[in-house]
């Protein structure tokens, strides 16, 4: 036996899709407008994870600049046929729904295959049938004309996988649960014995949030429910539940008879979200030929006991992130805003950090910026950095930044002041700017600052250091006005690097030697 700590994937990973290949298993998730995207994990137990990839790392694959934070990238799918992998997501940046495919799932993977206006709608998922054909399954708005906001419905039709082109005629086979359903997605089509099983998502992906199931004999009919649809929901369980927003199913098997649900889940603090929507596991059986998750207990649990032997990897996922700069490749841990390309870093310039090119574009605008971050995975965690800048003007600025969205975020940076060198924090609510502190810095050569961010249970305190130790810079500060109930959107908080000339063009950069961001529970 080896036991599953749930969350299994801790901070943003949301709208989890898995498959297994032997005895190997894989899950990606929605990226949005973050570069490289969607990260792709693999496991041989279903408790113990490792990244081994982004499976969108070209520009070519993940045309997203300057779109918001919350487009780009939504709830990929992943399957497994005959040798290959396939990856089937939506851009509602640009292009809409497309398939990658990949011989290894660490990659590389292919350039995007776009289904163009016939593959309508958002949340794709790919089916192979028994007798070897492909059929995709998406959610569509209700081609009657839609009544009410989420009024939507499912759909499938075949996929010609020698064209990857949809061929034939579309079929509608269900619409939600509940009557006058809201936001019938992220469906899933498995063939489980004499049954085609269609998991989905209902309610939207927040208070209401719920799994439901549907089962038919012939894929292109309509599905009937399952008489206890939704079959899985903590929105019965109050918004003071220590995990909440629970729904987006993917089922899979161990091809031993044992079935497992992973799903999307927020853990609050103080009734707000900073981590966004995280990957839970829970085990399924069936009954009366339809699934029921979590027997005996109808939520999501702290631990998950799973019949196999135990496998580890020598770099897991943990809610621990360590990162230094020897390496000749960017960890693939570390994510950009829009883009993550040479023009904004380097790992050769100076031997053991990294680089940052101050770009015009700003962090306070949808923009490819100068950002390396990653996700936020605690609550209680301390994040820190050692940058070696000097600002040539007033316009340039580098440090860190605790990042919701271009909106609403906390930056912690070196700036020039009336030619005077300042560490500054600011907080940026709702597009609204302020300054919550200022230290004048020693000296104007270039010189190691340490910054530091300390934060615990939604509040934060802002530490640097040079020559003379460590000083608190700023404390008691907010980080409610971070997080999805009050910021809105689909993302969780990020934690990174940064560096800009906000608006004019530079050729100053920014060095950085460490950068960890570590959880304190």
């Amino acid at each position: 036996m080896v036991t599953a700590n749930n969350p299994i994937l801790s901070g943003f990973y949301p709208d989890p899709s898995i498959c297994r290949a032997g005895d190997d298993y894989y899950i990606v998730n929605s990226s949005f407008v973050y570069a490289p995207g969607v990260p792709i994990f693999h496991s041989r137990d279903l408790a113990h994870w490792e990244q081994i990839g982004n499976i969108l790392n070209r520009k070519e694959q993940l045309p997203v600049e300057g779109s918001e934070i919350s487009r780009g990238i939504f709830a990929p799918t992943i399957r497994y046929h005959e040798g290959l992998f396939y990856m089937i997501t939506t851009n509602v940046s640009y292009g809409g729904n497309f398939i990658v495919t990949a011989k290894k799932p660490e990659g590389p993977w292919s350039d995007p295959y776009y289904l163009g206006e016939e593959a309508a709608g958002i949340d794709p998922s790919l089916f192979f049938d028994e007798d070897g054909k492909c059929y995709y399954c998406g959610t569509r708005p209700n081609p009657e004309g839609v009544r009410y906001n989420g009024d939507w419905e499912i759909w499938v039709q075949e996929l010609d996988l020698n064209t990857m082109k949809l061929t034939g005629e579309s079929m509608t086979i269900w619409k939600g649960a509940v009557k006058d359903c809201i936001w019938p997605e992220g469906p899933h089509i498995y063939k489980i014995g004499e049954y085609y099983y269609l998991m989905h998502a209902e309610g939207g992906t927040g208070p209401e949030h719920s799994i439901s199931v549907a089962r038919s004999r012939k894929l292109f009919q309509w599905f009937e429910g399952c008489p206890r649809n939704p079959i899985f929901t903590h929105r019965n369980l109050g918004m003071d539940y220590p995990v909440i927003y629970a729904g987006h199913g993917d089922l899979v098997d161990d091809g031993h008879g044992n079935w497992y649900v992973v799903m999307l889940a927020s853990r609050p603090c103080r009734k707000h979200s900073s981590m966004g929507r995280e990957t839970f596991l829970a085990k399924v059986i069936w009954e009366n030929g339809w699934p029921v998750i979590a027997l005996g207990v109808g939520h999501l649990e702290e631990q998950v006991e799973i019949p196999m032997e135990e496998y580890r990897f020598a770099q897991e996922v943990t809610k621990c992130d360590q990162i230094h700069f020897w390496d000749k490749e960017l960890d693939q841990r570390l994510i950009g805003i829009g883009g993550c390309d040479e023009t904004i870093y380097s790992l050769k310039e100076k031997e053991g950090m990294l680089r940052l090119y101050p770009r015009k574009e700003s962090i306070a605008e949808a923009a490819y910026c100068s950002y390396l971050g990653l996700r936020q995975k605690s609550y209680r965690f301390e994040a820190e950095t050692g940058v070696f800048f000097v600002p040539e003007n007033e316009k340039e600025t580098a440090g860190l930044v605790l990042y919701q969205n271009y909106e609403n975020h906390l930056r912690m940076e070196i700036a020039k002041k009336q030619e005077q060198k300042v560490f500054r924090v600011v907080t940026c609510i709702k597009g609204t700017e302020t300054k919550a502190a200022e230290v004048l810095l020693p000296g104007e050569t270039e010189q190691l600052l340490k910054i530091r961010l300390q934060c615990h249970d939604q509040t934060a305190k802002v530490w640097i250091a040079s020559e003379n130790g460590w000083e608190c810079a700023a404390e008691e500060i907010s980080l409610l006005p971070y997080t999805t109930e009050e910021a809105g959107g689909f993302v969780g908080c990020t934690i990174g690097m940064y560096a800009s000339s906000n608006g004019m063009e530079s050729k100053n950069h920014a060095d950085f030697a460490w950068f960890t961001c570590s959880s304190r529970n």
